[in-house]
């Protein structure tokens, strides 16, 4: 049977330019699992088949912006060199060398003797180079595997570019719109989205059979690492917490070197608000009712769904709208 669980989100301290956000909507927050199969099947002979347990969810997935590249710096550097073969500056080496450092912390503050890291990566070259400034915090046993990851690599603006058409193309994306633009010979931002949400299943079926350890071990302290790169990582946040159009179009890009945790909390999913603060969120653009849903995912279990979402009131408005009783 399904059950409904009321989750007050009271410790959720939100400035007062949340003020407009209903307080019905702010206070409780409904989530319903769906109900569970029972885990032990019966075979056609009538044998009670025992259910193999699920390995256990990876503790984090860190994603990793590269650290400051050629092309951060100069923007002609894409006029004469292909975008995949950009490379670090001295500055992204060092900034991709504490990261790792900052990583590596974090994770041993845990406290799982035999936690591991698994890393997936974009094949551009200062994505790479970001990696191995990374791994330099990660003896080789503490490294599970790595997979190089075509679909995590940037938005494709065209290839060689032309410096004043760049520039004019970006004003008119400005008018048009982030997420639908689409740059001539190359991609738009739902372009990226089509294709991360294969990334996406790929990962989850990945977390699912629990392909970052060898068969039987069963580590609570592993931990995925995304190298990628900054809108990438926005549209792949956008289609895991399955954010509008218009939440994307107010996010922040977060700066070269810099991550974004995704959590396990209580109940099993991954939530921003585990790792960072609220304002950490706000500053990345989260709006209010962006972190009301991040505070239920803190505590939600795979499976459940968010039917007090709040989104529902950003489709309809007339939910806040005082009914008048005749």
């Amino acid at each position: 049977m399904a059950m409904a669980v009321s989750l007050s989100i009271s410790s959720l301290s939100l400035s007062p330019s949340s003020s407009s956000v209903s307080q019905s909507r702010v206070n409780t927050i409904q989530c319903c699992s769906s109900s569970n199969p029972n885990p032990n099947e019966t075979a056609s002979n009538g044998s009670l088949k025992v259910a193999t347990a699920a390995p256990p969810r990876p503790r984090r997935i860190i994603l990793v912006r590269h650290g400051e590249s050629e092309g951060n710096i100069d923007e002609s550097v894409y006029t004469r060199t292909a975008d995949p073969k950009i490379s670090l500056t001295k500055k992204g080496v060092a900034q991709a060398v504490e990261c790792g450092d900052s990583i590596r912390e974090m994770i041993e503050r845990d406290g799982f003797p035999d936690w591991k890291v698994y890393f997936y990566v974009s094949p551009y070259r200062r994505t790479r180079e970001t990696l191995r400034g990374l791994g330099r915090a990660f003896e080789r046993s503490r490294i599970a595997g790595i997979r190089e990851e075509p679909r995590l690599r940037e938005q494709d603006f065209g290839n060689f570019q032309d410096r004043e058409k760049m520039r004019f193309e970006k004003t008119l994306r400005n008018l048009y719109g982030r997420f639908f633009f689409r740059f001539p010979n190359g991609e738009s931002a739902a372009d990226v989205y089509d294709r991360i949400t294969g990334f996406r299943e790929t990962l989850r079926s990945d977390i699912e059979v629990g392909r970052f350890q060898p068969p039987g071990e069963r580590n609570p302290g592993m931990n995925l690492v995304i190298v990628s790169h900054g809108l990438t990582l926005r549209v792949f946040l956008m289609r895991w917490y399955k954010w509008t159009v218009k939440q994307f179009e107010g996010l922040n890009n977060f700066g070269n070197g810099k991550m974004i945790v995704m959590e396990k909390g209580y109940g099993g999913r991954y939530s921003l608000l585990v790792h960072h603060s609220e304002e950490e969120l706000r500053k990345f653009g989260l709006t209010d009712d962006m972190l009301i849903d991040q505070e239920w995912q803190k505590f939600a279990k795979p499976g459940e769904l968010n039917y007090g979402c709040p989104t529902l009131n950003a489709f309809f408005p007339h939910f806040d709208e005082e009914r008048i009783v005749p």
